[in-house]
Formats: structure tokens, sequence, C-alpha cells
């Protein structure tokens, strides 16, 4: 059995496991997860996530595997959290050395992987995208996340894929993608719709779900055309691709029986055969995590910086 301790570092909260990669599942009593202070000072930040990693019985002298939302330098382990919101004071930082002399147990190597293609990994060793060739994986939380994998690879340049294999760098109607689709435009639209005050708490995306589930006109509108958008805006790069199956992961997913249709319909628009079978994730919880320990059994193969 090979046990590899992982982090899936989120926006709000840090997951912390040991996976036996042999089985792809978490040890036993192995997961812990925590929330964690994104707008904290940076050395504040880094041992709020080492302390959930040393709450799990990781091997001494460890190889871990990291999974963390972009923007990030994942060969070098450095930040580059600039105007997003989220871990700023991470911007600039060696968050691999930062980790190394935090994490317990001597760890003698961490790899860094990005959030969505952890969870694509994960979903292709061992849930929907299992003996697939190619598979174009979406995460819809707060943001939209995509990888396009290749025989378990994500494929991160190239014509078939957008720049960096990432499609919240894309454009539609004008606009970046996720000022289009994502919880805050999603709620923001809403809102306009639905004409109402500016000031107090806006409903969230699954309270907008419910309200079109019962009619609500405004809400059905906000979430056809949010969710159309982003399968025109995915539509080029599948015609492309040409996925066999799309998997769909991410907090959203709940609302997928409101979203999935809008979502084939504007990746159908890029024309005929374009719009590959959807499903949503057979591993939503841990996904990440078993993508994050495999992605370390291959790190030296992709190049990833040893620390010693």
């Amino acid at each position: 059995m090979s046990r590899v301790p992982v982090l899936e570092i989120g926006g709000t909260h840090v997951t912390a496991a040991v996976l036996d990669t042999a089985s792809a599942r978490p040890a036993a009593q192995a997961v812990v997860r925590r929330p964690v202070p994104a707008d904290a000072p940076a050395g504040e930040l880094l041992d709020a996530i080492a302390a959930v990693g040393a709450q799990v019985d990781a091997p001494a002298g460890a190889h871990w595997g990291v999974a963390i939302p972009g923007p990030f330098d994942y060969e070098t382990g450095v930040g580059r959290f600039r105007g997003i919101g989220k871990f700023e004071s991470l911007h600039g930082v060696d968050v691999g050395a930062g980790l190394l002399v935090r994490l317990p147990g001597a760890p003698r190597r961490i790899s860094f992987v990005n959030d969505a293609d952890a969870f694509a990994l994960g979903e292709y060793r061992a849930g929907a995208a299992a003996g697939r060739r190619r598979v174009l994986c979406v995460t819809l939380g707060t943001g939209v996340g995509t990888s396009f994998l290749d025989d378990g690879r994500p494929v991160l340049g190239g014509p078939d894929v957008p720049p960096g294999g990432r499609a919240h760098r894309l454009t539609i109607d004008g606009l970046p993608l996720e000022e289009v689709v994502s919880r805050r435009a999603i709620r923001r639209l809403y809102a306009s719709t639905a004409a109402l005050p500016g000031d107090g708490d806006l409903p969230d995306v699954h309270e907008i779900a419910a309200a079109a589930r019962g009619g609500d006109g405004p809400a059905l509108h906000t979430l056809r055309y949010c969710f159309g958008a982003l399968g025109r805006a995915l539509a080029p790069w599948c015609e492309r691709f040409r996925p066999d199956l799309m998997v769909v992961g991410g907090s959203m997913t709940g609302s997928w029986d409101l979203l999935g249709p809008a979502v084939r319909e504007g990746i159908a628009s890029g024309g005929p055969g374009t719009a590959p079978p959807a499903v949503t994730a057979q591993r939503p919880a841990d996904a990440p995590l078993i993508g994050a320990a495999h992605w370390t059994l291959r790190a030296p193969a992709v190049a990833l910086r040893e620390r010693t």
C-alpha cells in the first residue's frame, strides 16, 4: 500500500487526508477539513494550513501532494495571487518552502497541482471519468474550473484547449467568463433581473435554483443565460478537443437538473455533435484528494522541483 498525505486548499477551507493509492480511498479516519483565514498574513495562513495537515497520520519523510487553485506557479511552489480576493498575502511567497518547515514528519518533498486538475485526475482514477480517453472536467463553485484530460494527463497547451487549459481565461459576450458565470455574477444578474434592492444579502445560487424550480421568471432567465453562456464559451473547445465525456463537479451540481440543459444547449450551438455526454462527479468530495495523491506518484515525469 502506498500512503500519500495530501492537502486540498480551497478559498475558505483546507482538507487534509492520507490516501491509499491502491484503493483510491482515504485511510481510515484520516480526513480532516477545517476553515482557514484566506485574508490572513502569509505566516498566519501557512500556519493554519499546516495545522490541518498535522491532524492526519502522515508517514515520516513523506512526499505530500497539494491541490491549490490558481494563479499559482505549480513548478516552483510560489503563489501568484493578486487581485482575486483570496490568498493575497501569498503573492510572491514560496508556499512550498513555507509548508515544508511547518508540516509534520519532516516531509521530503511537496508537489503542487491545480485544484481542477486534481479533481479531474481523481474522477479519472476512481470516478465517472474512469476508462475514458479524452475528458473535459468542469467544476462549478465560486468560479469555473476546467481540466482537459488526455489519457489521464492534463493538457495545458496547444490548439485544442483554451490558454493553459483554463476556461476561466475565456471571454463571452465581451466579458471575462467569470463576470458572466460565477457565484457573484449569477447573484448579481438575478438581483438586477428581479429588481431587488441593492442593499442587503442577495439570494445565493441554490436559492435562485429553488426559485427557478418554482417557476420564478427572473431565476429561470438568470440560470439559462449564465449557464448557456458557459456552454457557448466551451463550444469551440469541445469541437476541437472532442471529449468523450464531460464530468461536472463543485457545489452547484446540486442544481444540475436546471443548469445542465442550459450548458448542453450552449455547447450544441457550436454545431452538430459538439456537445459530449455530461454526467456529475461520482467522487465529488474526495476526487481532488485522490488526484493530488496520484499526481505525487508521477511528479518526476513532469519536472516538478524537488525540495530537500
